[in-house]
């Protein structure tokens, strides 16, 4: 896997990644930034609450289940010193789907917290990471 980090002015920076994707990161104006794009440490959180998300939906679907949605809210605390390193991560899975059972929706989470996720489990070495969910039936 290979990324390519470019700087543009300021505080901005332009991410591409090997599979020919790119991003644009800026940081607050009180830093030299535009506040154009997402900050770096965003970026982390929506790594982990993709790899997770994509983990949680493909058991379901490999299970059978007929899920329809999947919202995952993030929050995060990080220490006041520098580095501003995350301390907690809380990922709050909403599914959505006709007939799910709670007990699949957990096993799901707990697969790809304790099995899955590369990137929560790589972070999880360093940071408290916890997990919930919600099931909504439609």
């Amino acid at each position: 896997m290979q990324a390519r980090i470019k700087w543009v002015d300021g505080a901005m920076f332009v991410g591409e990644t090997g599979s020919g994707h790119a991003v644009v990161m800026d940081g607050p104006p009180d830093h030299g930034g535009r506040n154009l794009g997402v900050r770096p440490m965003e970026m982390i959180l929506l790594g982990v609450g993709g790899c997770s998300s994509f983990d949680v939906v493909q058991i379901l679907q490999k299970g059978r289940h007929d899920v329809v949605d999947c919202v995952t809210e993030i929050s995060a605390e990080r220490v006041d010193t520098i580095p501003s390193v995350f301390s907690k991560i809380h990922l709050h899975f909403v599914i959505s789907g006709k007939r799910l059972k709670e007990a699949a929706v957990e096993r799901a989470v707990r697969l790809s917290a304790e099995k899955y996720c590369s990137a929560s489990i790589m972070l999880g070495k360093a940071v408290e990471i916890t997990h919930d969910f919600k099931v909504i039936e439609v």
